[in-house]
Parts: structure tokens; sequence; C-alpha cells
């Protein structure tokens, strides 16, 4: 059996490299054959050619795509601002937590299989999880200072606990606790790079969970060790199994972990002027990372990551390639919170008027959030500043890419209202 598995993936990789081979650009059209006004479009050069000239933002690629044609596609500003090397619309970027979308849709191919399923508990895969314990912050009136104690978890942190955030393990970068503090102590505080995957879900292990599972919505590790049950399922390391499952079938060539030296040329940098506040330090993508970070590791372009939204856009499918089925992308995509799981941890980036799915930031009030947007809508950004949305109402697509980790919010809130405004049908 193991034998006619493996054998069956490497059919998958065959095909899946012809794909990539005859992978053209996506189809285009003119804004108003979908729906968009060409001269409200504009809008969106005006404003980040703006920031490029005021520092705030070193450059920028967006695509816009519309009922499944790209309608707009532009580069502003600077690859490389240092060296005046213009952005081009093929710059690769650093996209950080948008790499998570990516690896719950590969590890849902897996869900599709029956490798596994969602109440399954993690320690089955990852056995290290087992008997996990949970930090509890208690106030010592002998010391007068706080103290971390710990207590057993309930039930186990299950599959489905890690793609909606609710494992209980936390990123020691958002706000601070005990818990916290002890995954600083733990060197598990940054973008870690230097330890495997197996390395670091063991280490991991061993820390007190922030909450207990099931009962908080809280950013964290999940992807990370999501992408470890991947392996462990696949027997295949995760970047051999995305390459497989997600970017050679849809034609993401320049998608992955890394950049190869034949492409350091056009990888975007960082805001590094010291007039507009300290310079970004981001990872480096010029060499194979250690660790293939589920959460936050890896690079794309603003075509390749359209090609990934189009495809869920598309219920699963892109080009007549098929990634996963039409009820499973609308089961990922519909809202795993509701009232059973608290938003009130330490912080809840989906913003008001959202729940959380699995991978994606769920739209799910018309009002309530600062931005506008449809109910039905999902999305999710990177740390440096990318940021893509999917509104199936309006069967529409925006990726943004940028690199300037203090103004990504501010641009994506301003490009969110600027394409808004030019849908015109």
């Amino acid at each position: 059996m193991i034998a006619m598995i493996k054998h069956l993936c490497l059919a998958i990789v065959a095909l899946a490299a012809i794909n990539v081979a005859h992978a053209g650009a996506l189809p285009s059209a003119a804004p108003e054959e979908v729906g968009l006004s060409a001269e409200r479009l504009a809008r969106i050069g005006a404003v980040m050619n703006a920031g490029v000239r005021a520092g705030e933002i070193p450059g920028a690629v967006v695509l816009v795509a519309r009922r499944g044609k790209v309608a707009y596609f532009e580069a502003f500003g600077y690859r490389d601002r240092a060296a005046g090397a213009p952005m081009p619309r093929d710059a690769i970027f650093r996209i950080y937590s948008m790499t998570k979308p990516i690896v719950s849709v590969a590890a849902m191919t897996l869900q599709e299989e029956g490798r596994f399923y969602l109440g399954e508990p993690l320690s089955k895969f990852v056995p290290a999880f087992a008997d996990m314990q949970v930090g509890v912050e208690r106030f010592d009136e002998g010391t007068g200072e706080a103290r971390l104690d710990t207590e057993p978890a309930r039930r186990p942190i299950t599959i489905h606990d890690l793609l909606r955030h609710s494992s209980g393990l936390t990123y020691a970068l958002i706000r601070d606790s005990a818990v916290k503090r002890r995954y600083r102590a733990a060197g598990l505080s940054s973008f870690t790079q230097d330890m495997t995957l197996a390395e670091y879900t063991a280490r991991l292990a061993k820390l007190p969970l922030a909450y207990q599972p099931g009962t908080v919505w809280d950013y964290g590790r999940s992807t990370d060790v999501l992408g470890r049950v991947v392996e462990v399922v696949s027997e295949q390391p995760l970047d051999e199994f995305l390459r497989a499952r997600v970017f050679a079938p849809l034609g993401m060539a320049d998608s992955g972990f890394s950049v190869p030296p034949d492409k350091h040329h056009r990888i975007a940098q960082p805001r590094r002027d010291p007039a507009t506040g300290p310079a970004d330090d981001l990872i480096d993508v010029t060499r194979a990372p250690k660790m293939l970070a589920g959460g936050h590791g890896m690079v794309s372009t603003a075509e390749d990551y359209a090609r990934f939204c189009l495809m869920m856009l598309g219920g699963g499918a892109l080009d007549g390639v098929r990634v996963l089925g039409r009820r499973t992308v609308a089961y990922m995509t519909a809202d795993h919170l509701g009232d059973e799981i608290s938003k009130d941890g330490t912080l809840y980036l989906p913003g008001p008027g959202h729940g959380f799915g699995l991978g994606f930031a769920v739209r799910t009030h018309a009002g309530r959030s600062p931005w506008p947007g449809s109910v039905g809508e999902f999305y999710w950004g990177g740390y440096a500043g990318t940021y893509f949305w999917i509104d199936p109402a309006e069967e529409l697509v925006v990726v943004y890419m940028m690199q300037s980790v203090g103004m990504r919010n501010r641009y994506r809130m301003r490009l969110r209202a600027l394409v808004g405004q030019a849908i015109i049908d």
C-alpha cells in the first residue's frame, strides 16, 4: 500500500511539472469589460506613488482580477531603493503569514484523501503533544509578583484546532504574558529558521499552552505544527509536498521557502530609510532554511499568489486543474469559531465583523468592520506588508505585495477603499 501511495505521488509530481511548463500568463481584460473603472483604478497608482515619494513604502505590486480575468496589474516604486532598481511586476516577496493559507490548503488535500480527519488529536501524528500542560498566571501574595503555574489540558489539541488557531499555541511576539516569556526564554520568540521542523515542534511541545485547547482564538505557531503533520502523514518534506500539491498544479513557479541564485535579482527589498523609522530586518530568503516554517517562511510573487486565490475563488480548481473539492473550499471559508471560541485572547487579528475559517479570516457581517467588504469574503496578510482578499460575491481577487512592516495596515486599508470604489456595475 505504501509503495502504491509513493508511486501515485511520483505521478502527481510528474503531471504537476507538465502543468508548470505550460502555465501561461493569467487571462486579462480591460477593466470595463469586468465591471471596473479604469479611471477609478488609476487612483491606486496615485496613492502608491505618493507613498514611495514619502519614503513610507519602498515599492509595491498590485493585482486586481475580476470574473477570472486580470484587470489591473501594476508595479510602483523600487524593488531595491538603495540600488535604484525599479519594482518589476514579477518581483519576489517575503510573504510571511500568507504562507499559512497555502499550508492549510495542502493539509486539506490530505483530509480529502481520508489520511486524517479534523477531530483527530495532534498527538496521533506528533506524539510529543500528548499530555499537554496549560499555563496559568497567578499572583503570589508573598512576593508580590506573578508566577506561572500549569494545569493539565482538558482535552487534546486537534487538527481542527491547528487550522483555526484554537490550539493554545501562541506567538511570543504579540503582547506579553508569563507563557510568552517562557517561549522567549526557549528561543522561540522570533521567525525561526535554524532548526528542522521536527526539532522545532519537539521543543514547542515542552512549553505550556497559553489557553485550554478549543477555547480561545490566539494567533500563534499552529500552522507551523500543521506543516509537521503534513510531513508525517505524507512522508515527504513540506516543501516537496507543497510543490506537488499546490505550486506545480497551479503554475506557481516562483513560490517556495527560498529564492534560487538565478532569481536573487528579483527579490523585493524592505524599506531602509532611517528618516522614516528603523530599517526592517526581514528573514534571509537567499538560502534554503533549515526549518520549513508553515506559518511564515515562504516567498511568492503577485501573479503566483493570484493563481492560488483564483483557485480558491473557483471552488478549488484553476485552468482545469483541481486542487481541492468545491465543498472543501466552502467549508474552509466558513466561520469555525462561532460563539464557542473566545476572541478575547491577546489580539483578535481578523477584526470586528469577521470570524475565522481554516487558514483564512472570514467576513460574517456587512458592517461592524472599519474596512469595507462583502459577507463571505476571506483574506489574510503577512508581517512585512503583503495582503490578499477574495470576494466571491463580487467575483474579485486582490493581491498586494509590499515590504514595509510599519506601513502594512495603512496601505492595506487604503487599497481596500480604492478597489471597492472602482467597481461600477
